[in-house]
């Protein structure tokens, strides 16, 4: 791979059309804000990251969490390509901005409820109501059903056109989009044990479109795999600085975590000398709130130049397609060693907290509960319960395509676009648990 062909302007659904530039902004600048003014992006903000949605005290969401994975991802770009400043390469001073683009979508297509939505669309399929589907469907498709993933969705919601909606999707650069793709193969290729992958196979032709014009070669050992897009490492280490070291700041606000545990945490980052000036800068400060976000702040910096240094380093073996791990887990020994301590602890203490669980446990009951209602729905539109579950799904989901697979992959759609909140409610009304005043 060359970076000359991994970064271009081309737009899916408009690569004969050439826009002229009204204003200042480049072509990567326009996804990012394409992305930030868009609705999927703003239902964001009612969307589970971790912790249930706030109360009295404010944590994490999937906006907050994916602006602020942006943010990273930018520094991580600018790095790259700083390191390339002398070099006769077309775009390369956009990197930042398209890994922060990419940040930004990264987390579009995750269904309410985080991970328990996931696992609620792909077990209705896989040992539920669903399963009756499978001998109506290719492989490829059941496939795609029962290992439903988020990855896949954005890749998805990004480029499928929607009823009234234009060729392409959100019509975005080719390098934006192949940025977000870290499992770039179908679900039928994906590994039995993780079982992630990066498209259904309604959009199997696109990425190969894309991958096709920038170059992105088949795996060696594996030619049903593509390689990644060289900022798809980036884009990754991002959302692994962000979500781990943010979600020991979450705890803490939650007391789930002590002032001092989670001090001890962020202090095994440091060397000794570096943790001698941090803790001088702490002496100034009596509020313990920002202490811990200082701290914070300082580790976040500390892996962004790791992983910057990663990247640069096996840079060769990125662009060969040979590179088969993570940035973060290639950070020196030290700070490997703390990254490693916080992710335990957080599985030990945060994932597996009761408030936690208890809405993972509600939100999996409430997905599975909508899609065995909508899915009974699309596939039986002649009922009378049916068509008034019908008339609730906006027009841009195709809910009357000819094929079994397009009418289940419609519902998926409506429902995994949904906030939280929205679902509840809507579980709430169809269930007859409340009923809306009239």
């Amino acid at each position: 791979m060359n970076w000359q062909k991994l970064l271009t302007p081309i737009r899916l659904g408009q690569e004969n059309f050439h826009d002229r530039a009204r204003d200042n902004r480049n072509q990567f600048q326009r996804d990012y804000d394409r992305l930030i003014f868009s609705a999927p992006f703003r239902r964001l903000q009612n969307k589970t990251q971790v912790f249930p949605l706030p109360g009295s005290v404010f944590v994490h969401n999937r906006l907050t969490h994916s602006l602020e994975v942006a943010s990273v991802g930018r520094s991580l770009g600018m790095n790259v390509a700083e390191a390339h400043r002398n070099e006769n390469i077309k775009y390369l001073d956009e990197i930042g901005a398209i890994v922060s683009a990419a940040c930004l979508a990264h987390d579009l297509g995750n269904p309410p409820f985080g991970h328990s939505g996931e696992a609620a669309i792909a077990t209705y399929f896989s040992e539920g109501e669903g399963i009756f589907l499978k001998g109506k469907l290719t492989e490829n498709q059941w496939t795609d059903f029962i290992r439903f993933d988020g990855n896949a969705n954005a890749f998805r919601l990004l480029t499928h056109q929607f009823n009234g909606r234009r060729p392409g999707g959100f019509v975005l650069t080719y390098s934006t989009l192949a940025s977000i793709v870290k499992y770039p193969y179908a679900s039928i290729d994906a590994d039995e044990r993780k079982q992630k992958f990066g498209f259904f196979t309604s959009e199997e032709e696109n990425y190969k479109r894309i991958a096709d014009e920038m170059g992105i070669p088949r795996q060696k050992n594996n030619p049903n795999r593509y390689v990644r897009h060289p900022l798809v490492y980036l884009v990754e280490a991002a959302d692994d600085i962000c979500y781990q070291v943010m979600d020991i700041e979450d705890a803490h606000k939650l007391k789930i975590l002590t002032t001092n545990e989670t001090k001890e945490l962020y202090f095994r980052f440091f060397t000794e000398e570096r943790l001698r000036k941090i803790k001088e800068v702490l002496a100034t400060v009596s509020d313990v709130n920002e202490q811990i976000a200082y701290l914070r702040s300082s580790v976040i910096g500390q892996l962004v130049s790791e992983c910057s240094q990663v990247f640069l380093e096996n840079e060769a073996t990125i662009m060969s397609g040979d590179f088969e791990d993570s940035l973060i887990k290639n950070i020196p020994a030290h700070s490997a060693e703390a990254y490693k301590l916080c992710a335990d602890l957080s599985k030990k203490k945060i994932y597996r907290s009761q408030e936690v669980l208890d809405i993972e446990l509600a939100g999996y009951k409430i997905i599975r509960t909508l899609i065995e209602h909508f899915v009974e729905a699309v596939l039986h539109p002649e009922k009378i319960y049916s068509k008034q579950l019908l008339n609730r799904i906006p027009e841009q989901y195709d809910i009357y395509n000819p094929t079994t697979y397009g009418k289940v992959q419609a519902i998926l759609d409506y429902i995994s676009g949904m906030t939280d909140v929205y679902a509840l409610d809507l579980y709430k009304k169809i269930t007859g648990i409340s009923v809306a005043n009239v």
